[in-house]
């Protein structure tokens, strides 16, 4: 099993290229389970046609006995999605909200029915504490990936993220596997993401063009990887959930 940790920060892609990453790892015969850890519970939302889908925290404060089919859906092109949720507006952490979720998914053993063969989770990367930690922990990813463009604040949460990973060094958490970048066009952005590679000696692993097919499908709440299969962007997709492929896997989830 692969488990990896896609962080990012807010607005930045992240959801977008899980998506797409997920359906083109699924097209290649894998079985993918995909874990949005956000509060805004969109993660998953262009695996589903552009649907949100019940959140594990909704279904536990509707009361009553939650059970696997409640929290994980199967996608039409086989991607099995479930959504953290979060706490209701200026009630509660966002952060405790992914930790609660996370034992209700392990209470319900969902890697045990699920079987994955890549699971992947979506995490909010403005922050790096409390629960968006949490799939740092070696039971959850063993790799984590990080989605940026080549704007300040963008790698400035990439850099945090780092430096999370570098805290964590030596205690069993994740490791780091390489940057994705999901170009904005702005000014000399592959120079700035060249020289952040370079400053935090790490590896630019994937480059997603900027796109109108990928802007296009989002709006329409659709895969680019599915609507427009010839597009560079499509390519770029297949060519992350090859290297994800190809990761060592992970020890057997406890």
């Amino acid at each position: 099993m692969r488990r990896v940790a896609i962080y990012g920060k807010g607005g930045i892609g992240k959801s977008t290229t899980t998506c797409n990453v997920a359906a083109a790892l699924a097209e290649r015969g894998l079985t993918v389970l995909q874990i949005g850890c956000d509060p805004k519970s969109d993660s998953t939302r262009l695996l589903m046609g552009g649907q949100r889908i019940p959140t594990v925290l909704d279904r536990m404060r509707d009361g009553g006995a939650v059970a696997l089919e409640d929290i994980v859906f199967r996608s039409a092109s086989g991607v099995y999605c479930a959504e953290s949720g979060g706490p209701l507006p200026g009630v509660g952490c966002a952060g405790r909200g992914v930790i609660t979720a996370f034992q209700q998914l392990d209470a319900l053993h969902a890697f045990d029915v699920v079987r994955p063969d890549v699971v992947l989770y979506d995490v909010l990367g403005d922050v790096v504490c409390g629960g968006f930690a949490m799939p740092l922990r070696s039971a959850y990813a063993r790799h984590v990936l990080v989605v940026s463009s080549g704007e300040m604040m963008s790698l400035y949460a990439a850099s945090n993220i780092l430096a999370a990973l570098r805290h964590f060094e030596g205690r069993g958490y994740a490791e780091f596997a390489g940057l994705v970048a999901n170009c904005r066009n702005v000014r000399n952005e592959d120079e700035a993401l060249a020289r952040f590679c370079e400053e935090e000696q790490v590896s630019l692993v994937a480059r997603i063009p900027r796109s109108d097919e990928v802007q296009e499908s989002d709006e329409a709440g659709a895969l680019c990887f599915e609507r427009f299969r010839d597009s560079a962007a499509a390519r770029a997709y297949g060519d992350l959930a090859d290297f994800i492929a190809a990761l060592p896997e992970a020890v057997p989830h406890d």
